[in-house]
């Protein structure tokens, strides 16, 4: 693909990420949700879609739940200035949140969410391990 069209392609998915993200607000406002918590998730969703999903390839939102450990046990902790343990376990509730969010709307199966919620049972562990060894190396180097 040459690149004028793979820009295209970009902002394309962007804008659909994006508008996703508005009714996606609309949805944590309806379910109670603070003010602030919403804003987080907002932020962890948006960067996770137009950073890392729109970076390396164009991966559609919808179909990046498959990505999430790529994201979290890499990409997250090297990138991301703020990532923590922490941070990386309230992505993970931001992520549970918005596929769930796109499972309702029907733009994802039952299936693929289940697969998600149990991939990141599996993977969150080896996250956090992956964070304090990236770290810890830097913390050697220095």
């Amino acid at each position: 693909m040459n690149y004028k069209k793979w820009e295209l392609q970009v902002e394309k998915e962007r804008k659909n990420n994006n508008n996703l993200l508005i009714v996606f607000e609309k949805y944590l406002k309806a379910k109670g949700l603070k003010p602030n918590t919403i804003k987080n998730h907002i932020a962890n969703v948006e960067f996770f879609a137009n950073e890392y999903l729109l970076h390396y390839d164009i991966i559609p939102i919808e179909k990046g739940f498959i990505e999430i450990g790529g994201f979290l046990g890499d990409f997250f902790i090297r990138k991301a200035m703020w990532a923590s343990k922490n941070s990386i376990l309230e992505n993970i509730a931001s992520f549970k949140k918005f596929y769930t969010f796109l499972n309702e709307i029907n733009k994802i199966s039952t299936s693929d969410l289940n697969e998600m919620k149990k991939m990141i049972k599996e993977e969150k562990n080896e996250w956090i391990k992956e964070f304090e060894n990236y770290w810890n190396d830097i913390e050697e180097d220095w």
